[in-house]
């Protein structure tokens, strides 16, 4: 009886402390759950801006959805361009701690990381369902993650705007010789491109563009899509509105993260801020698809634009010069040659099936009904 009265009492002292860490670990699971995060975001973007601030899917609809499904443990104060930081240095504020987030595109990085305008738009690259599957079943979102991991950050998409327009010309295009010593606005790849074949390239924040376009100052103009160009008044100082976006045919909104932050949040938190990102770039996508078809209509019907497409000549010199500018890049960094390389061995392999499928509907089955 001693003996298993003994056994009993040692059985049980294990149970109580078993019992007591258990408990002990559940309280430090409840500390941790019921723990709250305070962060900021900065934004390349102007105050008001559709779709790069508010708006459906925008990086103020991503906070407020984070804030939600958190249950309010993650609250994300919004800031845009020139509210807390220049519009362009979101970066180093990231980079830095200064803030937690910033939401731009990663094009505006090439000086620092050239081969990160790989994950905003590559001119004839990918349209927007093509870049969805590399980034997130094709490995780009890895690439991206492995570009950006030396700086502290983490990327991951957060929006798009589907495909963009070719821009806004004072004058119409003829041939290719048209482009020689014309001024345009345009960022990105394309911007090189169009370098080459003789065009003075201008880097204008949005704001700066419709007063440069009216002027004269600048002869042409790219900034997104018909809904935001028809709000930016661009319609008004030219009205040669040239498709489709050869440069862009997607555009990615980047998020990046401070990766001691990114650390500091609970699996489920960092989980919510991913749904929330792919929620945001799928509603984002789908809202300017809605507002472009309806401006579009009123641009051609009531505002005397003159919408075609880009002269052949010139999609033709644009496809050569652009297949001799991305390889020339991708032999001058190792880093842009392997993604390069990732892209379009991916691209090659997507177009062969959005050739069957795609392109064939697009053909057959959205004619007139």
């Amino acid at each position: 009886m001693s003996l298993n009265r003994r056994n009993f009492i040692g059985a049980g002292a294990l149970a109580a402390g078993a019992g007591l860490a258990m408990g002990a670990s559940g309280v430090a699971s409840a500390a941790v759950s019921s723990k709250t995060f305070n962060w900021k975001m900065t934004n390349a973007y102007a105050p008001g801006s559709p779709f790069y601030v508010q708006g459906p899917g925008s990086p103020t609809d991503f906070c407020k959805r984070v804030e939600e499904m958190s249950g309010g443990r993650l609250k994300i104060q919004h800031f845009a361009a020139g509210e807390l930081i220049p519009a362009l240095e979101g970066f180093d504020a990231v980079a830095s701690g200064m803030v937690e987030m910033n939401a731009a595109n990663a094009f505006f990085w090439a000086g620092k990381i050239p081969a990160a305008q790989f994950f905003t738009a590559v001119p004839f690259g990918m349209n927007t369902q093509g870049m969805n599957a590399w980034l997130y079943n094709g490995g780009g979102l890895k690439l991206w993650e492995e570009l950006y991991a030396p700086h502290g950050l983490v990327p991951m998409p957060m929006g798009n705007t589907g495909t963009q327009m070719t821009g806004w010309f004072r004058q119409p295009l003829e041939n290719v010789d048209s482009l020689k010593g014309l001024k345009m606005r345009i960022a990105g790849l394309a911007g090189k491109v169009y370098s080459e074949l003789g065009v003075a390239v201008r880097l204008l924040p949005g704001g700066e563009i419709f007063p440069a376009l009216e002027r004269g100052v600048i002869d042409a103009a790219e900034f997104v899509g018909p809904y935001q160009d028809r709000r930016m008044g661009l319609h008004k100082a030219a009205k040669n509105y040239y498709t489709t976006g050869w440069h862009e045919p997607t555009n990615v909104t980047e998020l990046i993260i401070n990766q001691q932050a990114w650390d500091s949040l609970p699996a489920d938190l960092q989980a919510i801020v991913r749904f929330c990102a792919q929620a945001c770039n799928v509603d984002s996508w789908s809202w300017c698809d809605a507002v472009n078809a309806e401006a579009m209509q009123d641009l051609v019907n009531n505002q005397g634009v003159i919408a075609r497409p880009l002269p052949d000549d010139i999609i033709k010199r644009l496809h050569e010069v652009t297949r001799d500018t991305l390889s020339s890049m991708a032999t001058s960094d190792p880093a842009t040659k392997k993604i390069y390389e990732h892209f379009f061995a991916f691209r090659k392999q997507y177009v062969s099936w959005a050739s069957v499928g795609e392109k064939a509907f697009m053909e057959i089955g959205m004619g007139e009904s």
